[in-house]
């Protein structure tokens, strides 16, 4: 039979939609770099579903975290539980948008506040690890990372020119926290500067830059978003593409992690499977970010969250989230994308005064911590040294502000207590 032009034409387009609907199964899944082992994780937000965790043997951990939800008027809550790299666990509580009818699920995706500092500490790592940067690589300065003309000519204060890129991720910079966070001060920015729209990061660090550093690098410590958006900086620096994407795509895929954004500011924005966030019914509403004049919900508008970018804007579900640090924990069952030598770096103890990296806290014993709060959210990651690793992550904000973290650590010390030997053997991250 001959075949006429149209019908090779038609032939020839069937195989390239064939080829392409293939690849883009196959990104699906995880990319696997050469040498790395093969990653047949399941879509988990596709996925899972409550009733999957539904036990008669732990409805008594359902209450305690509904009763935790009510005691903080939480109106709503994701909660996944990973055993020795096995997602035993996952399951949302409350409503995820009770206007629209949509309660919470282990697929819903919400933001992670500072938890987000965790997954820029991975990408940094995954740098080092390609020798485009080290550790101790100069940030600042005509031979530091950030070397352009409109950050060198800014710098006074010559301390700077010692900062390196660990002094960011412990948080020795020089940077002071406190009210004075240039991330959360936008409007008084723009008053000062006389701009007319919210700076974007370069004209951020630019204004920062010309300010004195409140200690020299390396001998102290202050807790500092800025720091976590100077590495967000550097990312984009080195590798030459947007800090999201080369996150996704160099970082996040190849975990398996498929549904990890950066947040916008505003509901009518919001992630198709993205939480409502709430603020206390005290909480009065707030000037927008933008000076505007317009005053809006603090957790829709009163700041800038685009901006905070790998400092504290990235959204996920608790489920990807525990896939991430399944992959960064050491462990065999879930390979892991980093070495185990830098996993080792990144958990490593000095003492109860030094930030680990990308962790707030790791202790001897091997527990590990990482918390998040922002208008609208508060998050919780605790890695036991048992294997076990709980994340929760709810989208109201409270009165109590990071406080809520240790309520939270107390919540699942108890839970451990009662509910451990009774999670179920089975993993959710892999496909049976």
């Amino acid at each position: 039979m001959k075949l006429r032009p149209s019908h090779l034409l038609g032939i020839t387009l069937a195989l390239i939609a064939a080829f392409a609907a293939l690849h883009i199964c196959t990104r699906d899944r995880g990319e696997n770099r050469p040498g790395e082992p093969e990653r047949r994780f399941r879509n988990l937000n596709a996925t899972l579903t409550n009733e999957m965790s539904d036990t008669s043997d732990l409805s008594g951990l359902d209450r305690n975290v509904r009763n935790f939800m009510s005691r903080w008027n939480l109106q709503g809550a994701s909660l996944s539980i990973m055993r020795n790299d096995s997602l035993v666990y996952s399951k949302g509580y409350g409503w995820a948008d009770e206007t629209a009818g949509v309660e919470m699920n282990p697929g819903i995706i919400l933001r992670m506040a500072s938890v987000s500092k965790l997954v820029t500490a991975v990408g940094i790592m995954t740098l080092c690890e390609r020798g485009d940067l080290s550790l101790d690589s100069k940030v600042f300065g005509p031979e530091g990372i950030l070397c352009d003309t409109l950050y060198t000519s800014e710098i006074r204060d010559k301390n700077y020119y010692s900062i390196t890129v660990e002094h960011l991720l412990r948080h020795q910079g020089g940077f002071k926290a406190g009210a004075s966070d240039p991330l959360f001060s936008t409007r008084v920015l723009m008053r000062q500067h006389k701009w007319d729209t919210p700076p974007d990061a370069r004209q951020l660090l630019a204004s920062q830059l010309r300010k004195r550093l409140s200690f020299v690098p390396g001998t102290s410590q202050s807790y500092s978003n800025l720091g976590y958006l100077i590495l967000s900086m550097v990312i984009e620096k080195v590798t030459g593409e947007p800090y999201e994407e080369w996150m996704q795509e160099n970082v996040l895929r190849r975990a398996g992690c498929l549904d990890f954004h950066i947040a916008h500011n505003y509901y009518a924005e919001k992630y198709r499977n993205e939480t409502r966030y709430h603020m206390q019914d005290n909480d009065p509403p707030v000037d927008e970010y933008n000076n505007s004049g317009r005053l809006v919900e603090r957790c829709y508008g009163g700041n800038d969250i685009r901006a905070l970018s790998g400092a504290g804007a990235w959204v996920a579900s608790s489920a990807e989230l525990a896939l991430l640090v399944a992959s960064i924990d050491g462990r065999d069952e879930v390979p892991d994308i980093l070495t185990a030598e830098s996993v080792r770096k990144m958990t490593e103890y000095f003492d109860e005064n030094t930030y680990a990296l990308g962790w707030n806290d790791t202790k001897p014993t091997g527990e590990w911590t990482r918390t998040g709060t922002l208008s609208g959210t508060t998050a919780l990651i605790k890695y036991y040294p048992d294997g076990e690793c709980w994340i929760f992550i709810s989208n109201t904000g409270t009165w109590v502000g990071p406080r809520l973290s240790s309520s939270t650590s107390e919540l699942f010390r108890k839970c451990r207590e009662k509910y451990s030997g009774k999670l179920p053997h089975r993993d959710f991250f892999y496909p049976d």
